[in-house]
């Protein structure tokens, strides 16, 4: 007897559908498990990114010795970011508090702290110039040349109204800070504002006023004697009836 052959099963690929004329494979059924669907990253959070940004910011600020500002930078990032970016960020905000407090207490009179602000503010580090002279006002608030001071800051860096009020103070408390205001030209973005030419020049105003004041005082003068002459007028025709 002859043996039969094991019936060969059909391995081939599936047959592709046919469509118009072009074969197309069949589509994949999209999974619905949930491991399968895509997590947002991270790093496409526009918080997250705002956050390392601003610690970047700090850490560049802070190795340039700007810890004002760099502290400023932490500090946003503290509110912000994820636990390990903020963790980071506070270790960098005690050193730059103890590098503060190291230079505020090294100074020996209000002078050189003063002198020190000063250059802060003309190497362009308005924030940290900034604490440094308010700090100086707490400290010394009787010393017309750090309101001053404070005035051609605030003027340098468009904040007009305190600028005004400081300097006005400045004058207050010396007289001769009018005269270096004259001369300074670091308030050259107030030379159209009224205000600060009455704070620099008061003579011209009370001349202004005189000057004004006077017609209405020769108007008055003119009334009298005009009142004068004619009572004159009545007893003479009294006297002669």
């Amino acid at each position: 007897m002859k043996r039969k052959l094991p019936a060969r099963v059909n391995r081939s690929s599936p047959k592709l559908q046919k469509s118009k004329g072009f074969l197309h494979a069949p589509s994949p059924v999209p999974s619905t498990h949930p491991a399968a669907q895509k997590k947002p990253l991270l790093q496409d959070d526009p918080r997250f990114a705002q956050a390392v940004h601003n610690y970047e910011a700090g850490v560049k600020a802070m190795q340039e010795h700007k810890f004002e500002r760099a502290r400023g930078y932490f500090e946003k990032v503290m509110a912000d970011a994820p636990r390990e970016l903020a963790d980071r960020a506070f270790l960098h905000l005690n050193t730059c508090n103890q590098q503060l407090e190291r230079i505020s207490s090294s100074f020996k009179t209000v002078e050189e702290h003063y002198d020190y602000a000063i250059s802060m503010m003309n190497a362009g580090n308005y924030e940290g110039a900034r604490a440094h002279l308010q700090k100086l006002i707490r400290k010394a608030p009787k010393a017309d040349y750090v309101w001053y001071g404070l005035a051609l800051l605030d003027c340098v860096t468009h904040r007009y109204e305190p600028a005004l009020k400081n300097l006005a103070e400045a004058i207050r408390l010396n007289r001769a800070s009018r005269i270096h205001a004259r001369n300074d030209s670091d308030f050259q973005n107030l030379g159209d504002d009224p205000r600060f030419t009455e704070l620099l020049y008061p003579e011209a105003e009370e001349q202004s006023a005189k000057s004004s004041a006077e017609p209405s005082r020769k108007s008055s003068r003119k009334r009298k004697s005009g009142r004068s002459k004619s009572r004159r007028r009545k007893s003479s025709k009294r006297k002669r009836r």
